[in-house]
C-alpha cells in the first residue's frame, strides 16, 4: 500500500512557505503530514494532503515545481523501541530507508511516512511481519 506524497521545491526566502500554505488553504486542501528539508538556497517541502491532485494543480498554477513520490505509512507503537523494531526488520531484509518523518494519527500509535529504496519489497516485508501499513484513504482522510 502506497501513499502519494507531493514534494514542492522552494526558494529559501521569507514568505515562500506561506505562499504554499495559503495556496492550499485557498483551495480547501488540508495538510495531514509534512516535512521540510533545506539548504542555504532552497528547500524541499514534502506533504501528504487530503486532495493531492487538486494540490498539485493549484501549486503548479502558482509557479511551484511539484513532484510526486510513493511512500509507505507505517504504524509505529508509541513505546520505547517501537521504531527500532521496525527498522531492525527492514535492515535484516536489506531494505534501505532514504528518509522518513512522523506524525500523530488517530489512536495510540504514531505514523511514520517512509521513503524506501525498494518500496514494494518494504511493504511486503512489513506486512509479513505483522506491521500495519496505512492505506492512502486512512492517511489522507480529513476526518
Amino acid at each position: 500500500m502506497m501513499v502519494e506524497q507531493i514534494s514542492i521545491f522552494l526558494e529559501n526566502k521569507a514568505g515562500r512557505l506561506a505562499e504554499v500554505t495559503q495556496t492550499l488553504a485557498n483551495n480547501g486542501i488540508n495538510i495531514n503530514a509534512l516535512a521540510l528539508a533545506d539548504t542555504s538556497e532552497f528547500g524541499i517541502l514534502r506533504l501528504i494532503v487530503d486532495k493531492h491532485e487538486e494540490a498539485k494543480k493549484a501549486l503548479k498554477e502558482k509557479g511551484f515545481t511539484v513532484g510526486r513520490t510513493n511512500v509507505v505509512a507505517v504504524e509505529v507503537p508509541h513505546t520505547p523501541g517501537g521504531l527500532n523494531s521496525i527498522l531492525q526488520t527492514l535492515g535484516k531484509n536489506n531494505i534501505n530507508v532514504e528518509y522518513m518523518y512522523g506524525f500523530y494519527h488517530k489512536g495510540e500509535s504514531a505514523v511514520n511516512v517512509i521513503r524506501f529504496d525498494q518500496p514494494e519489497k518494504a511493504a511486503e516485508v512489513l506486512q509479513a511481519n505483522g506491521i500495519r501499513i496505512f492505506s492512502s484513504q486512512e492517511i489522507c482522510s480529513s476526518k
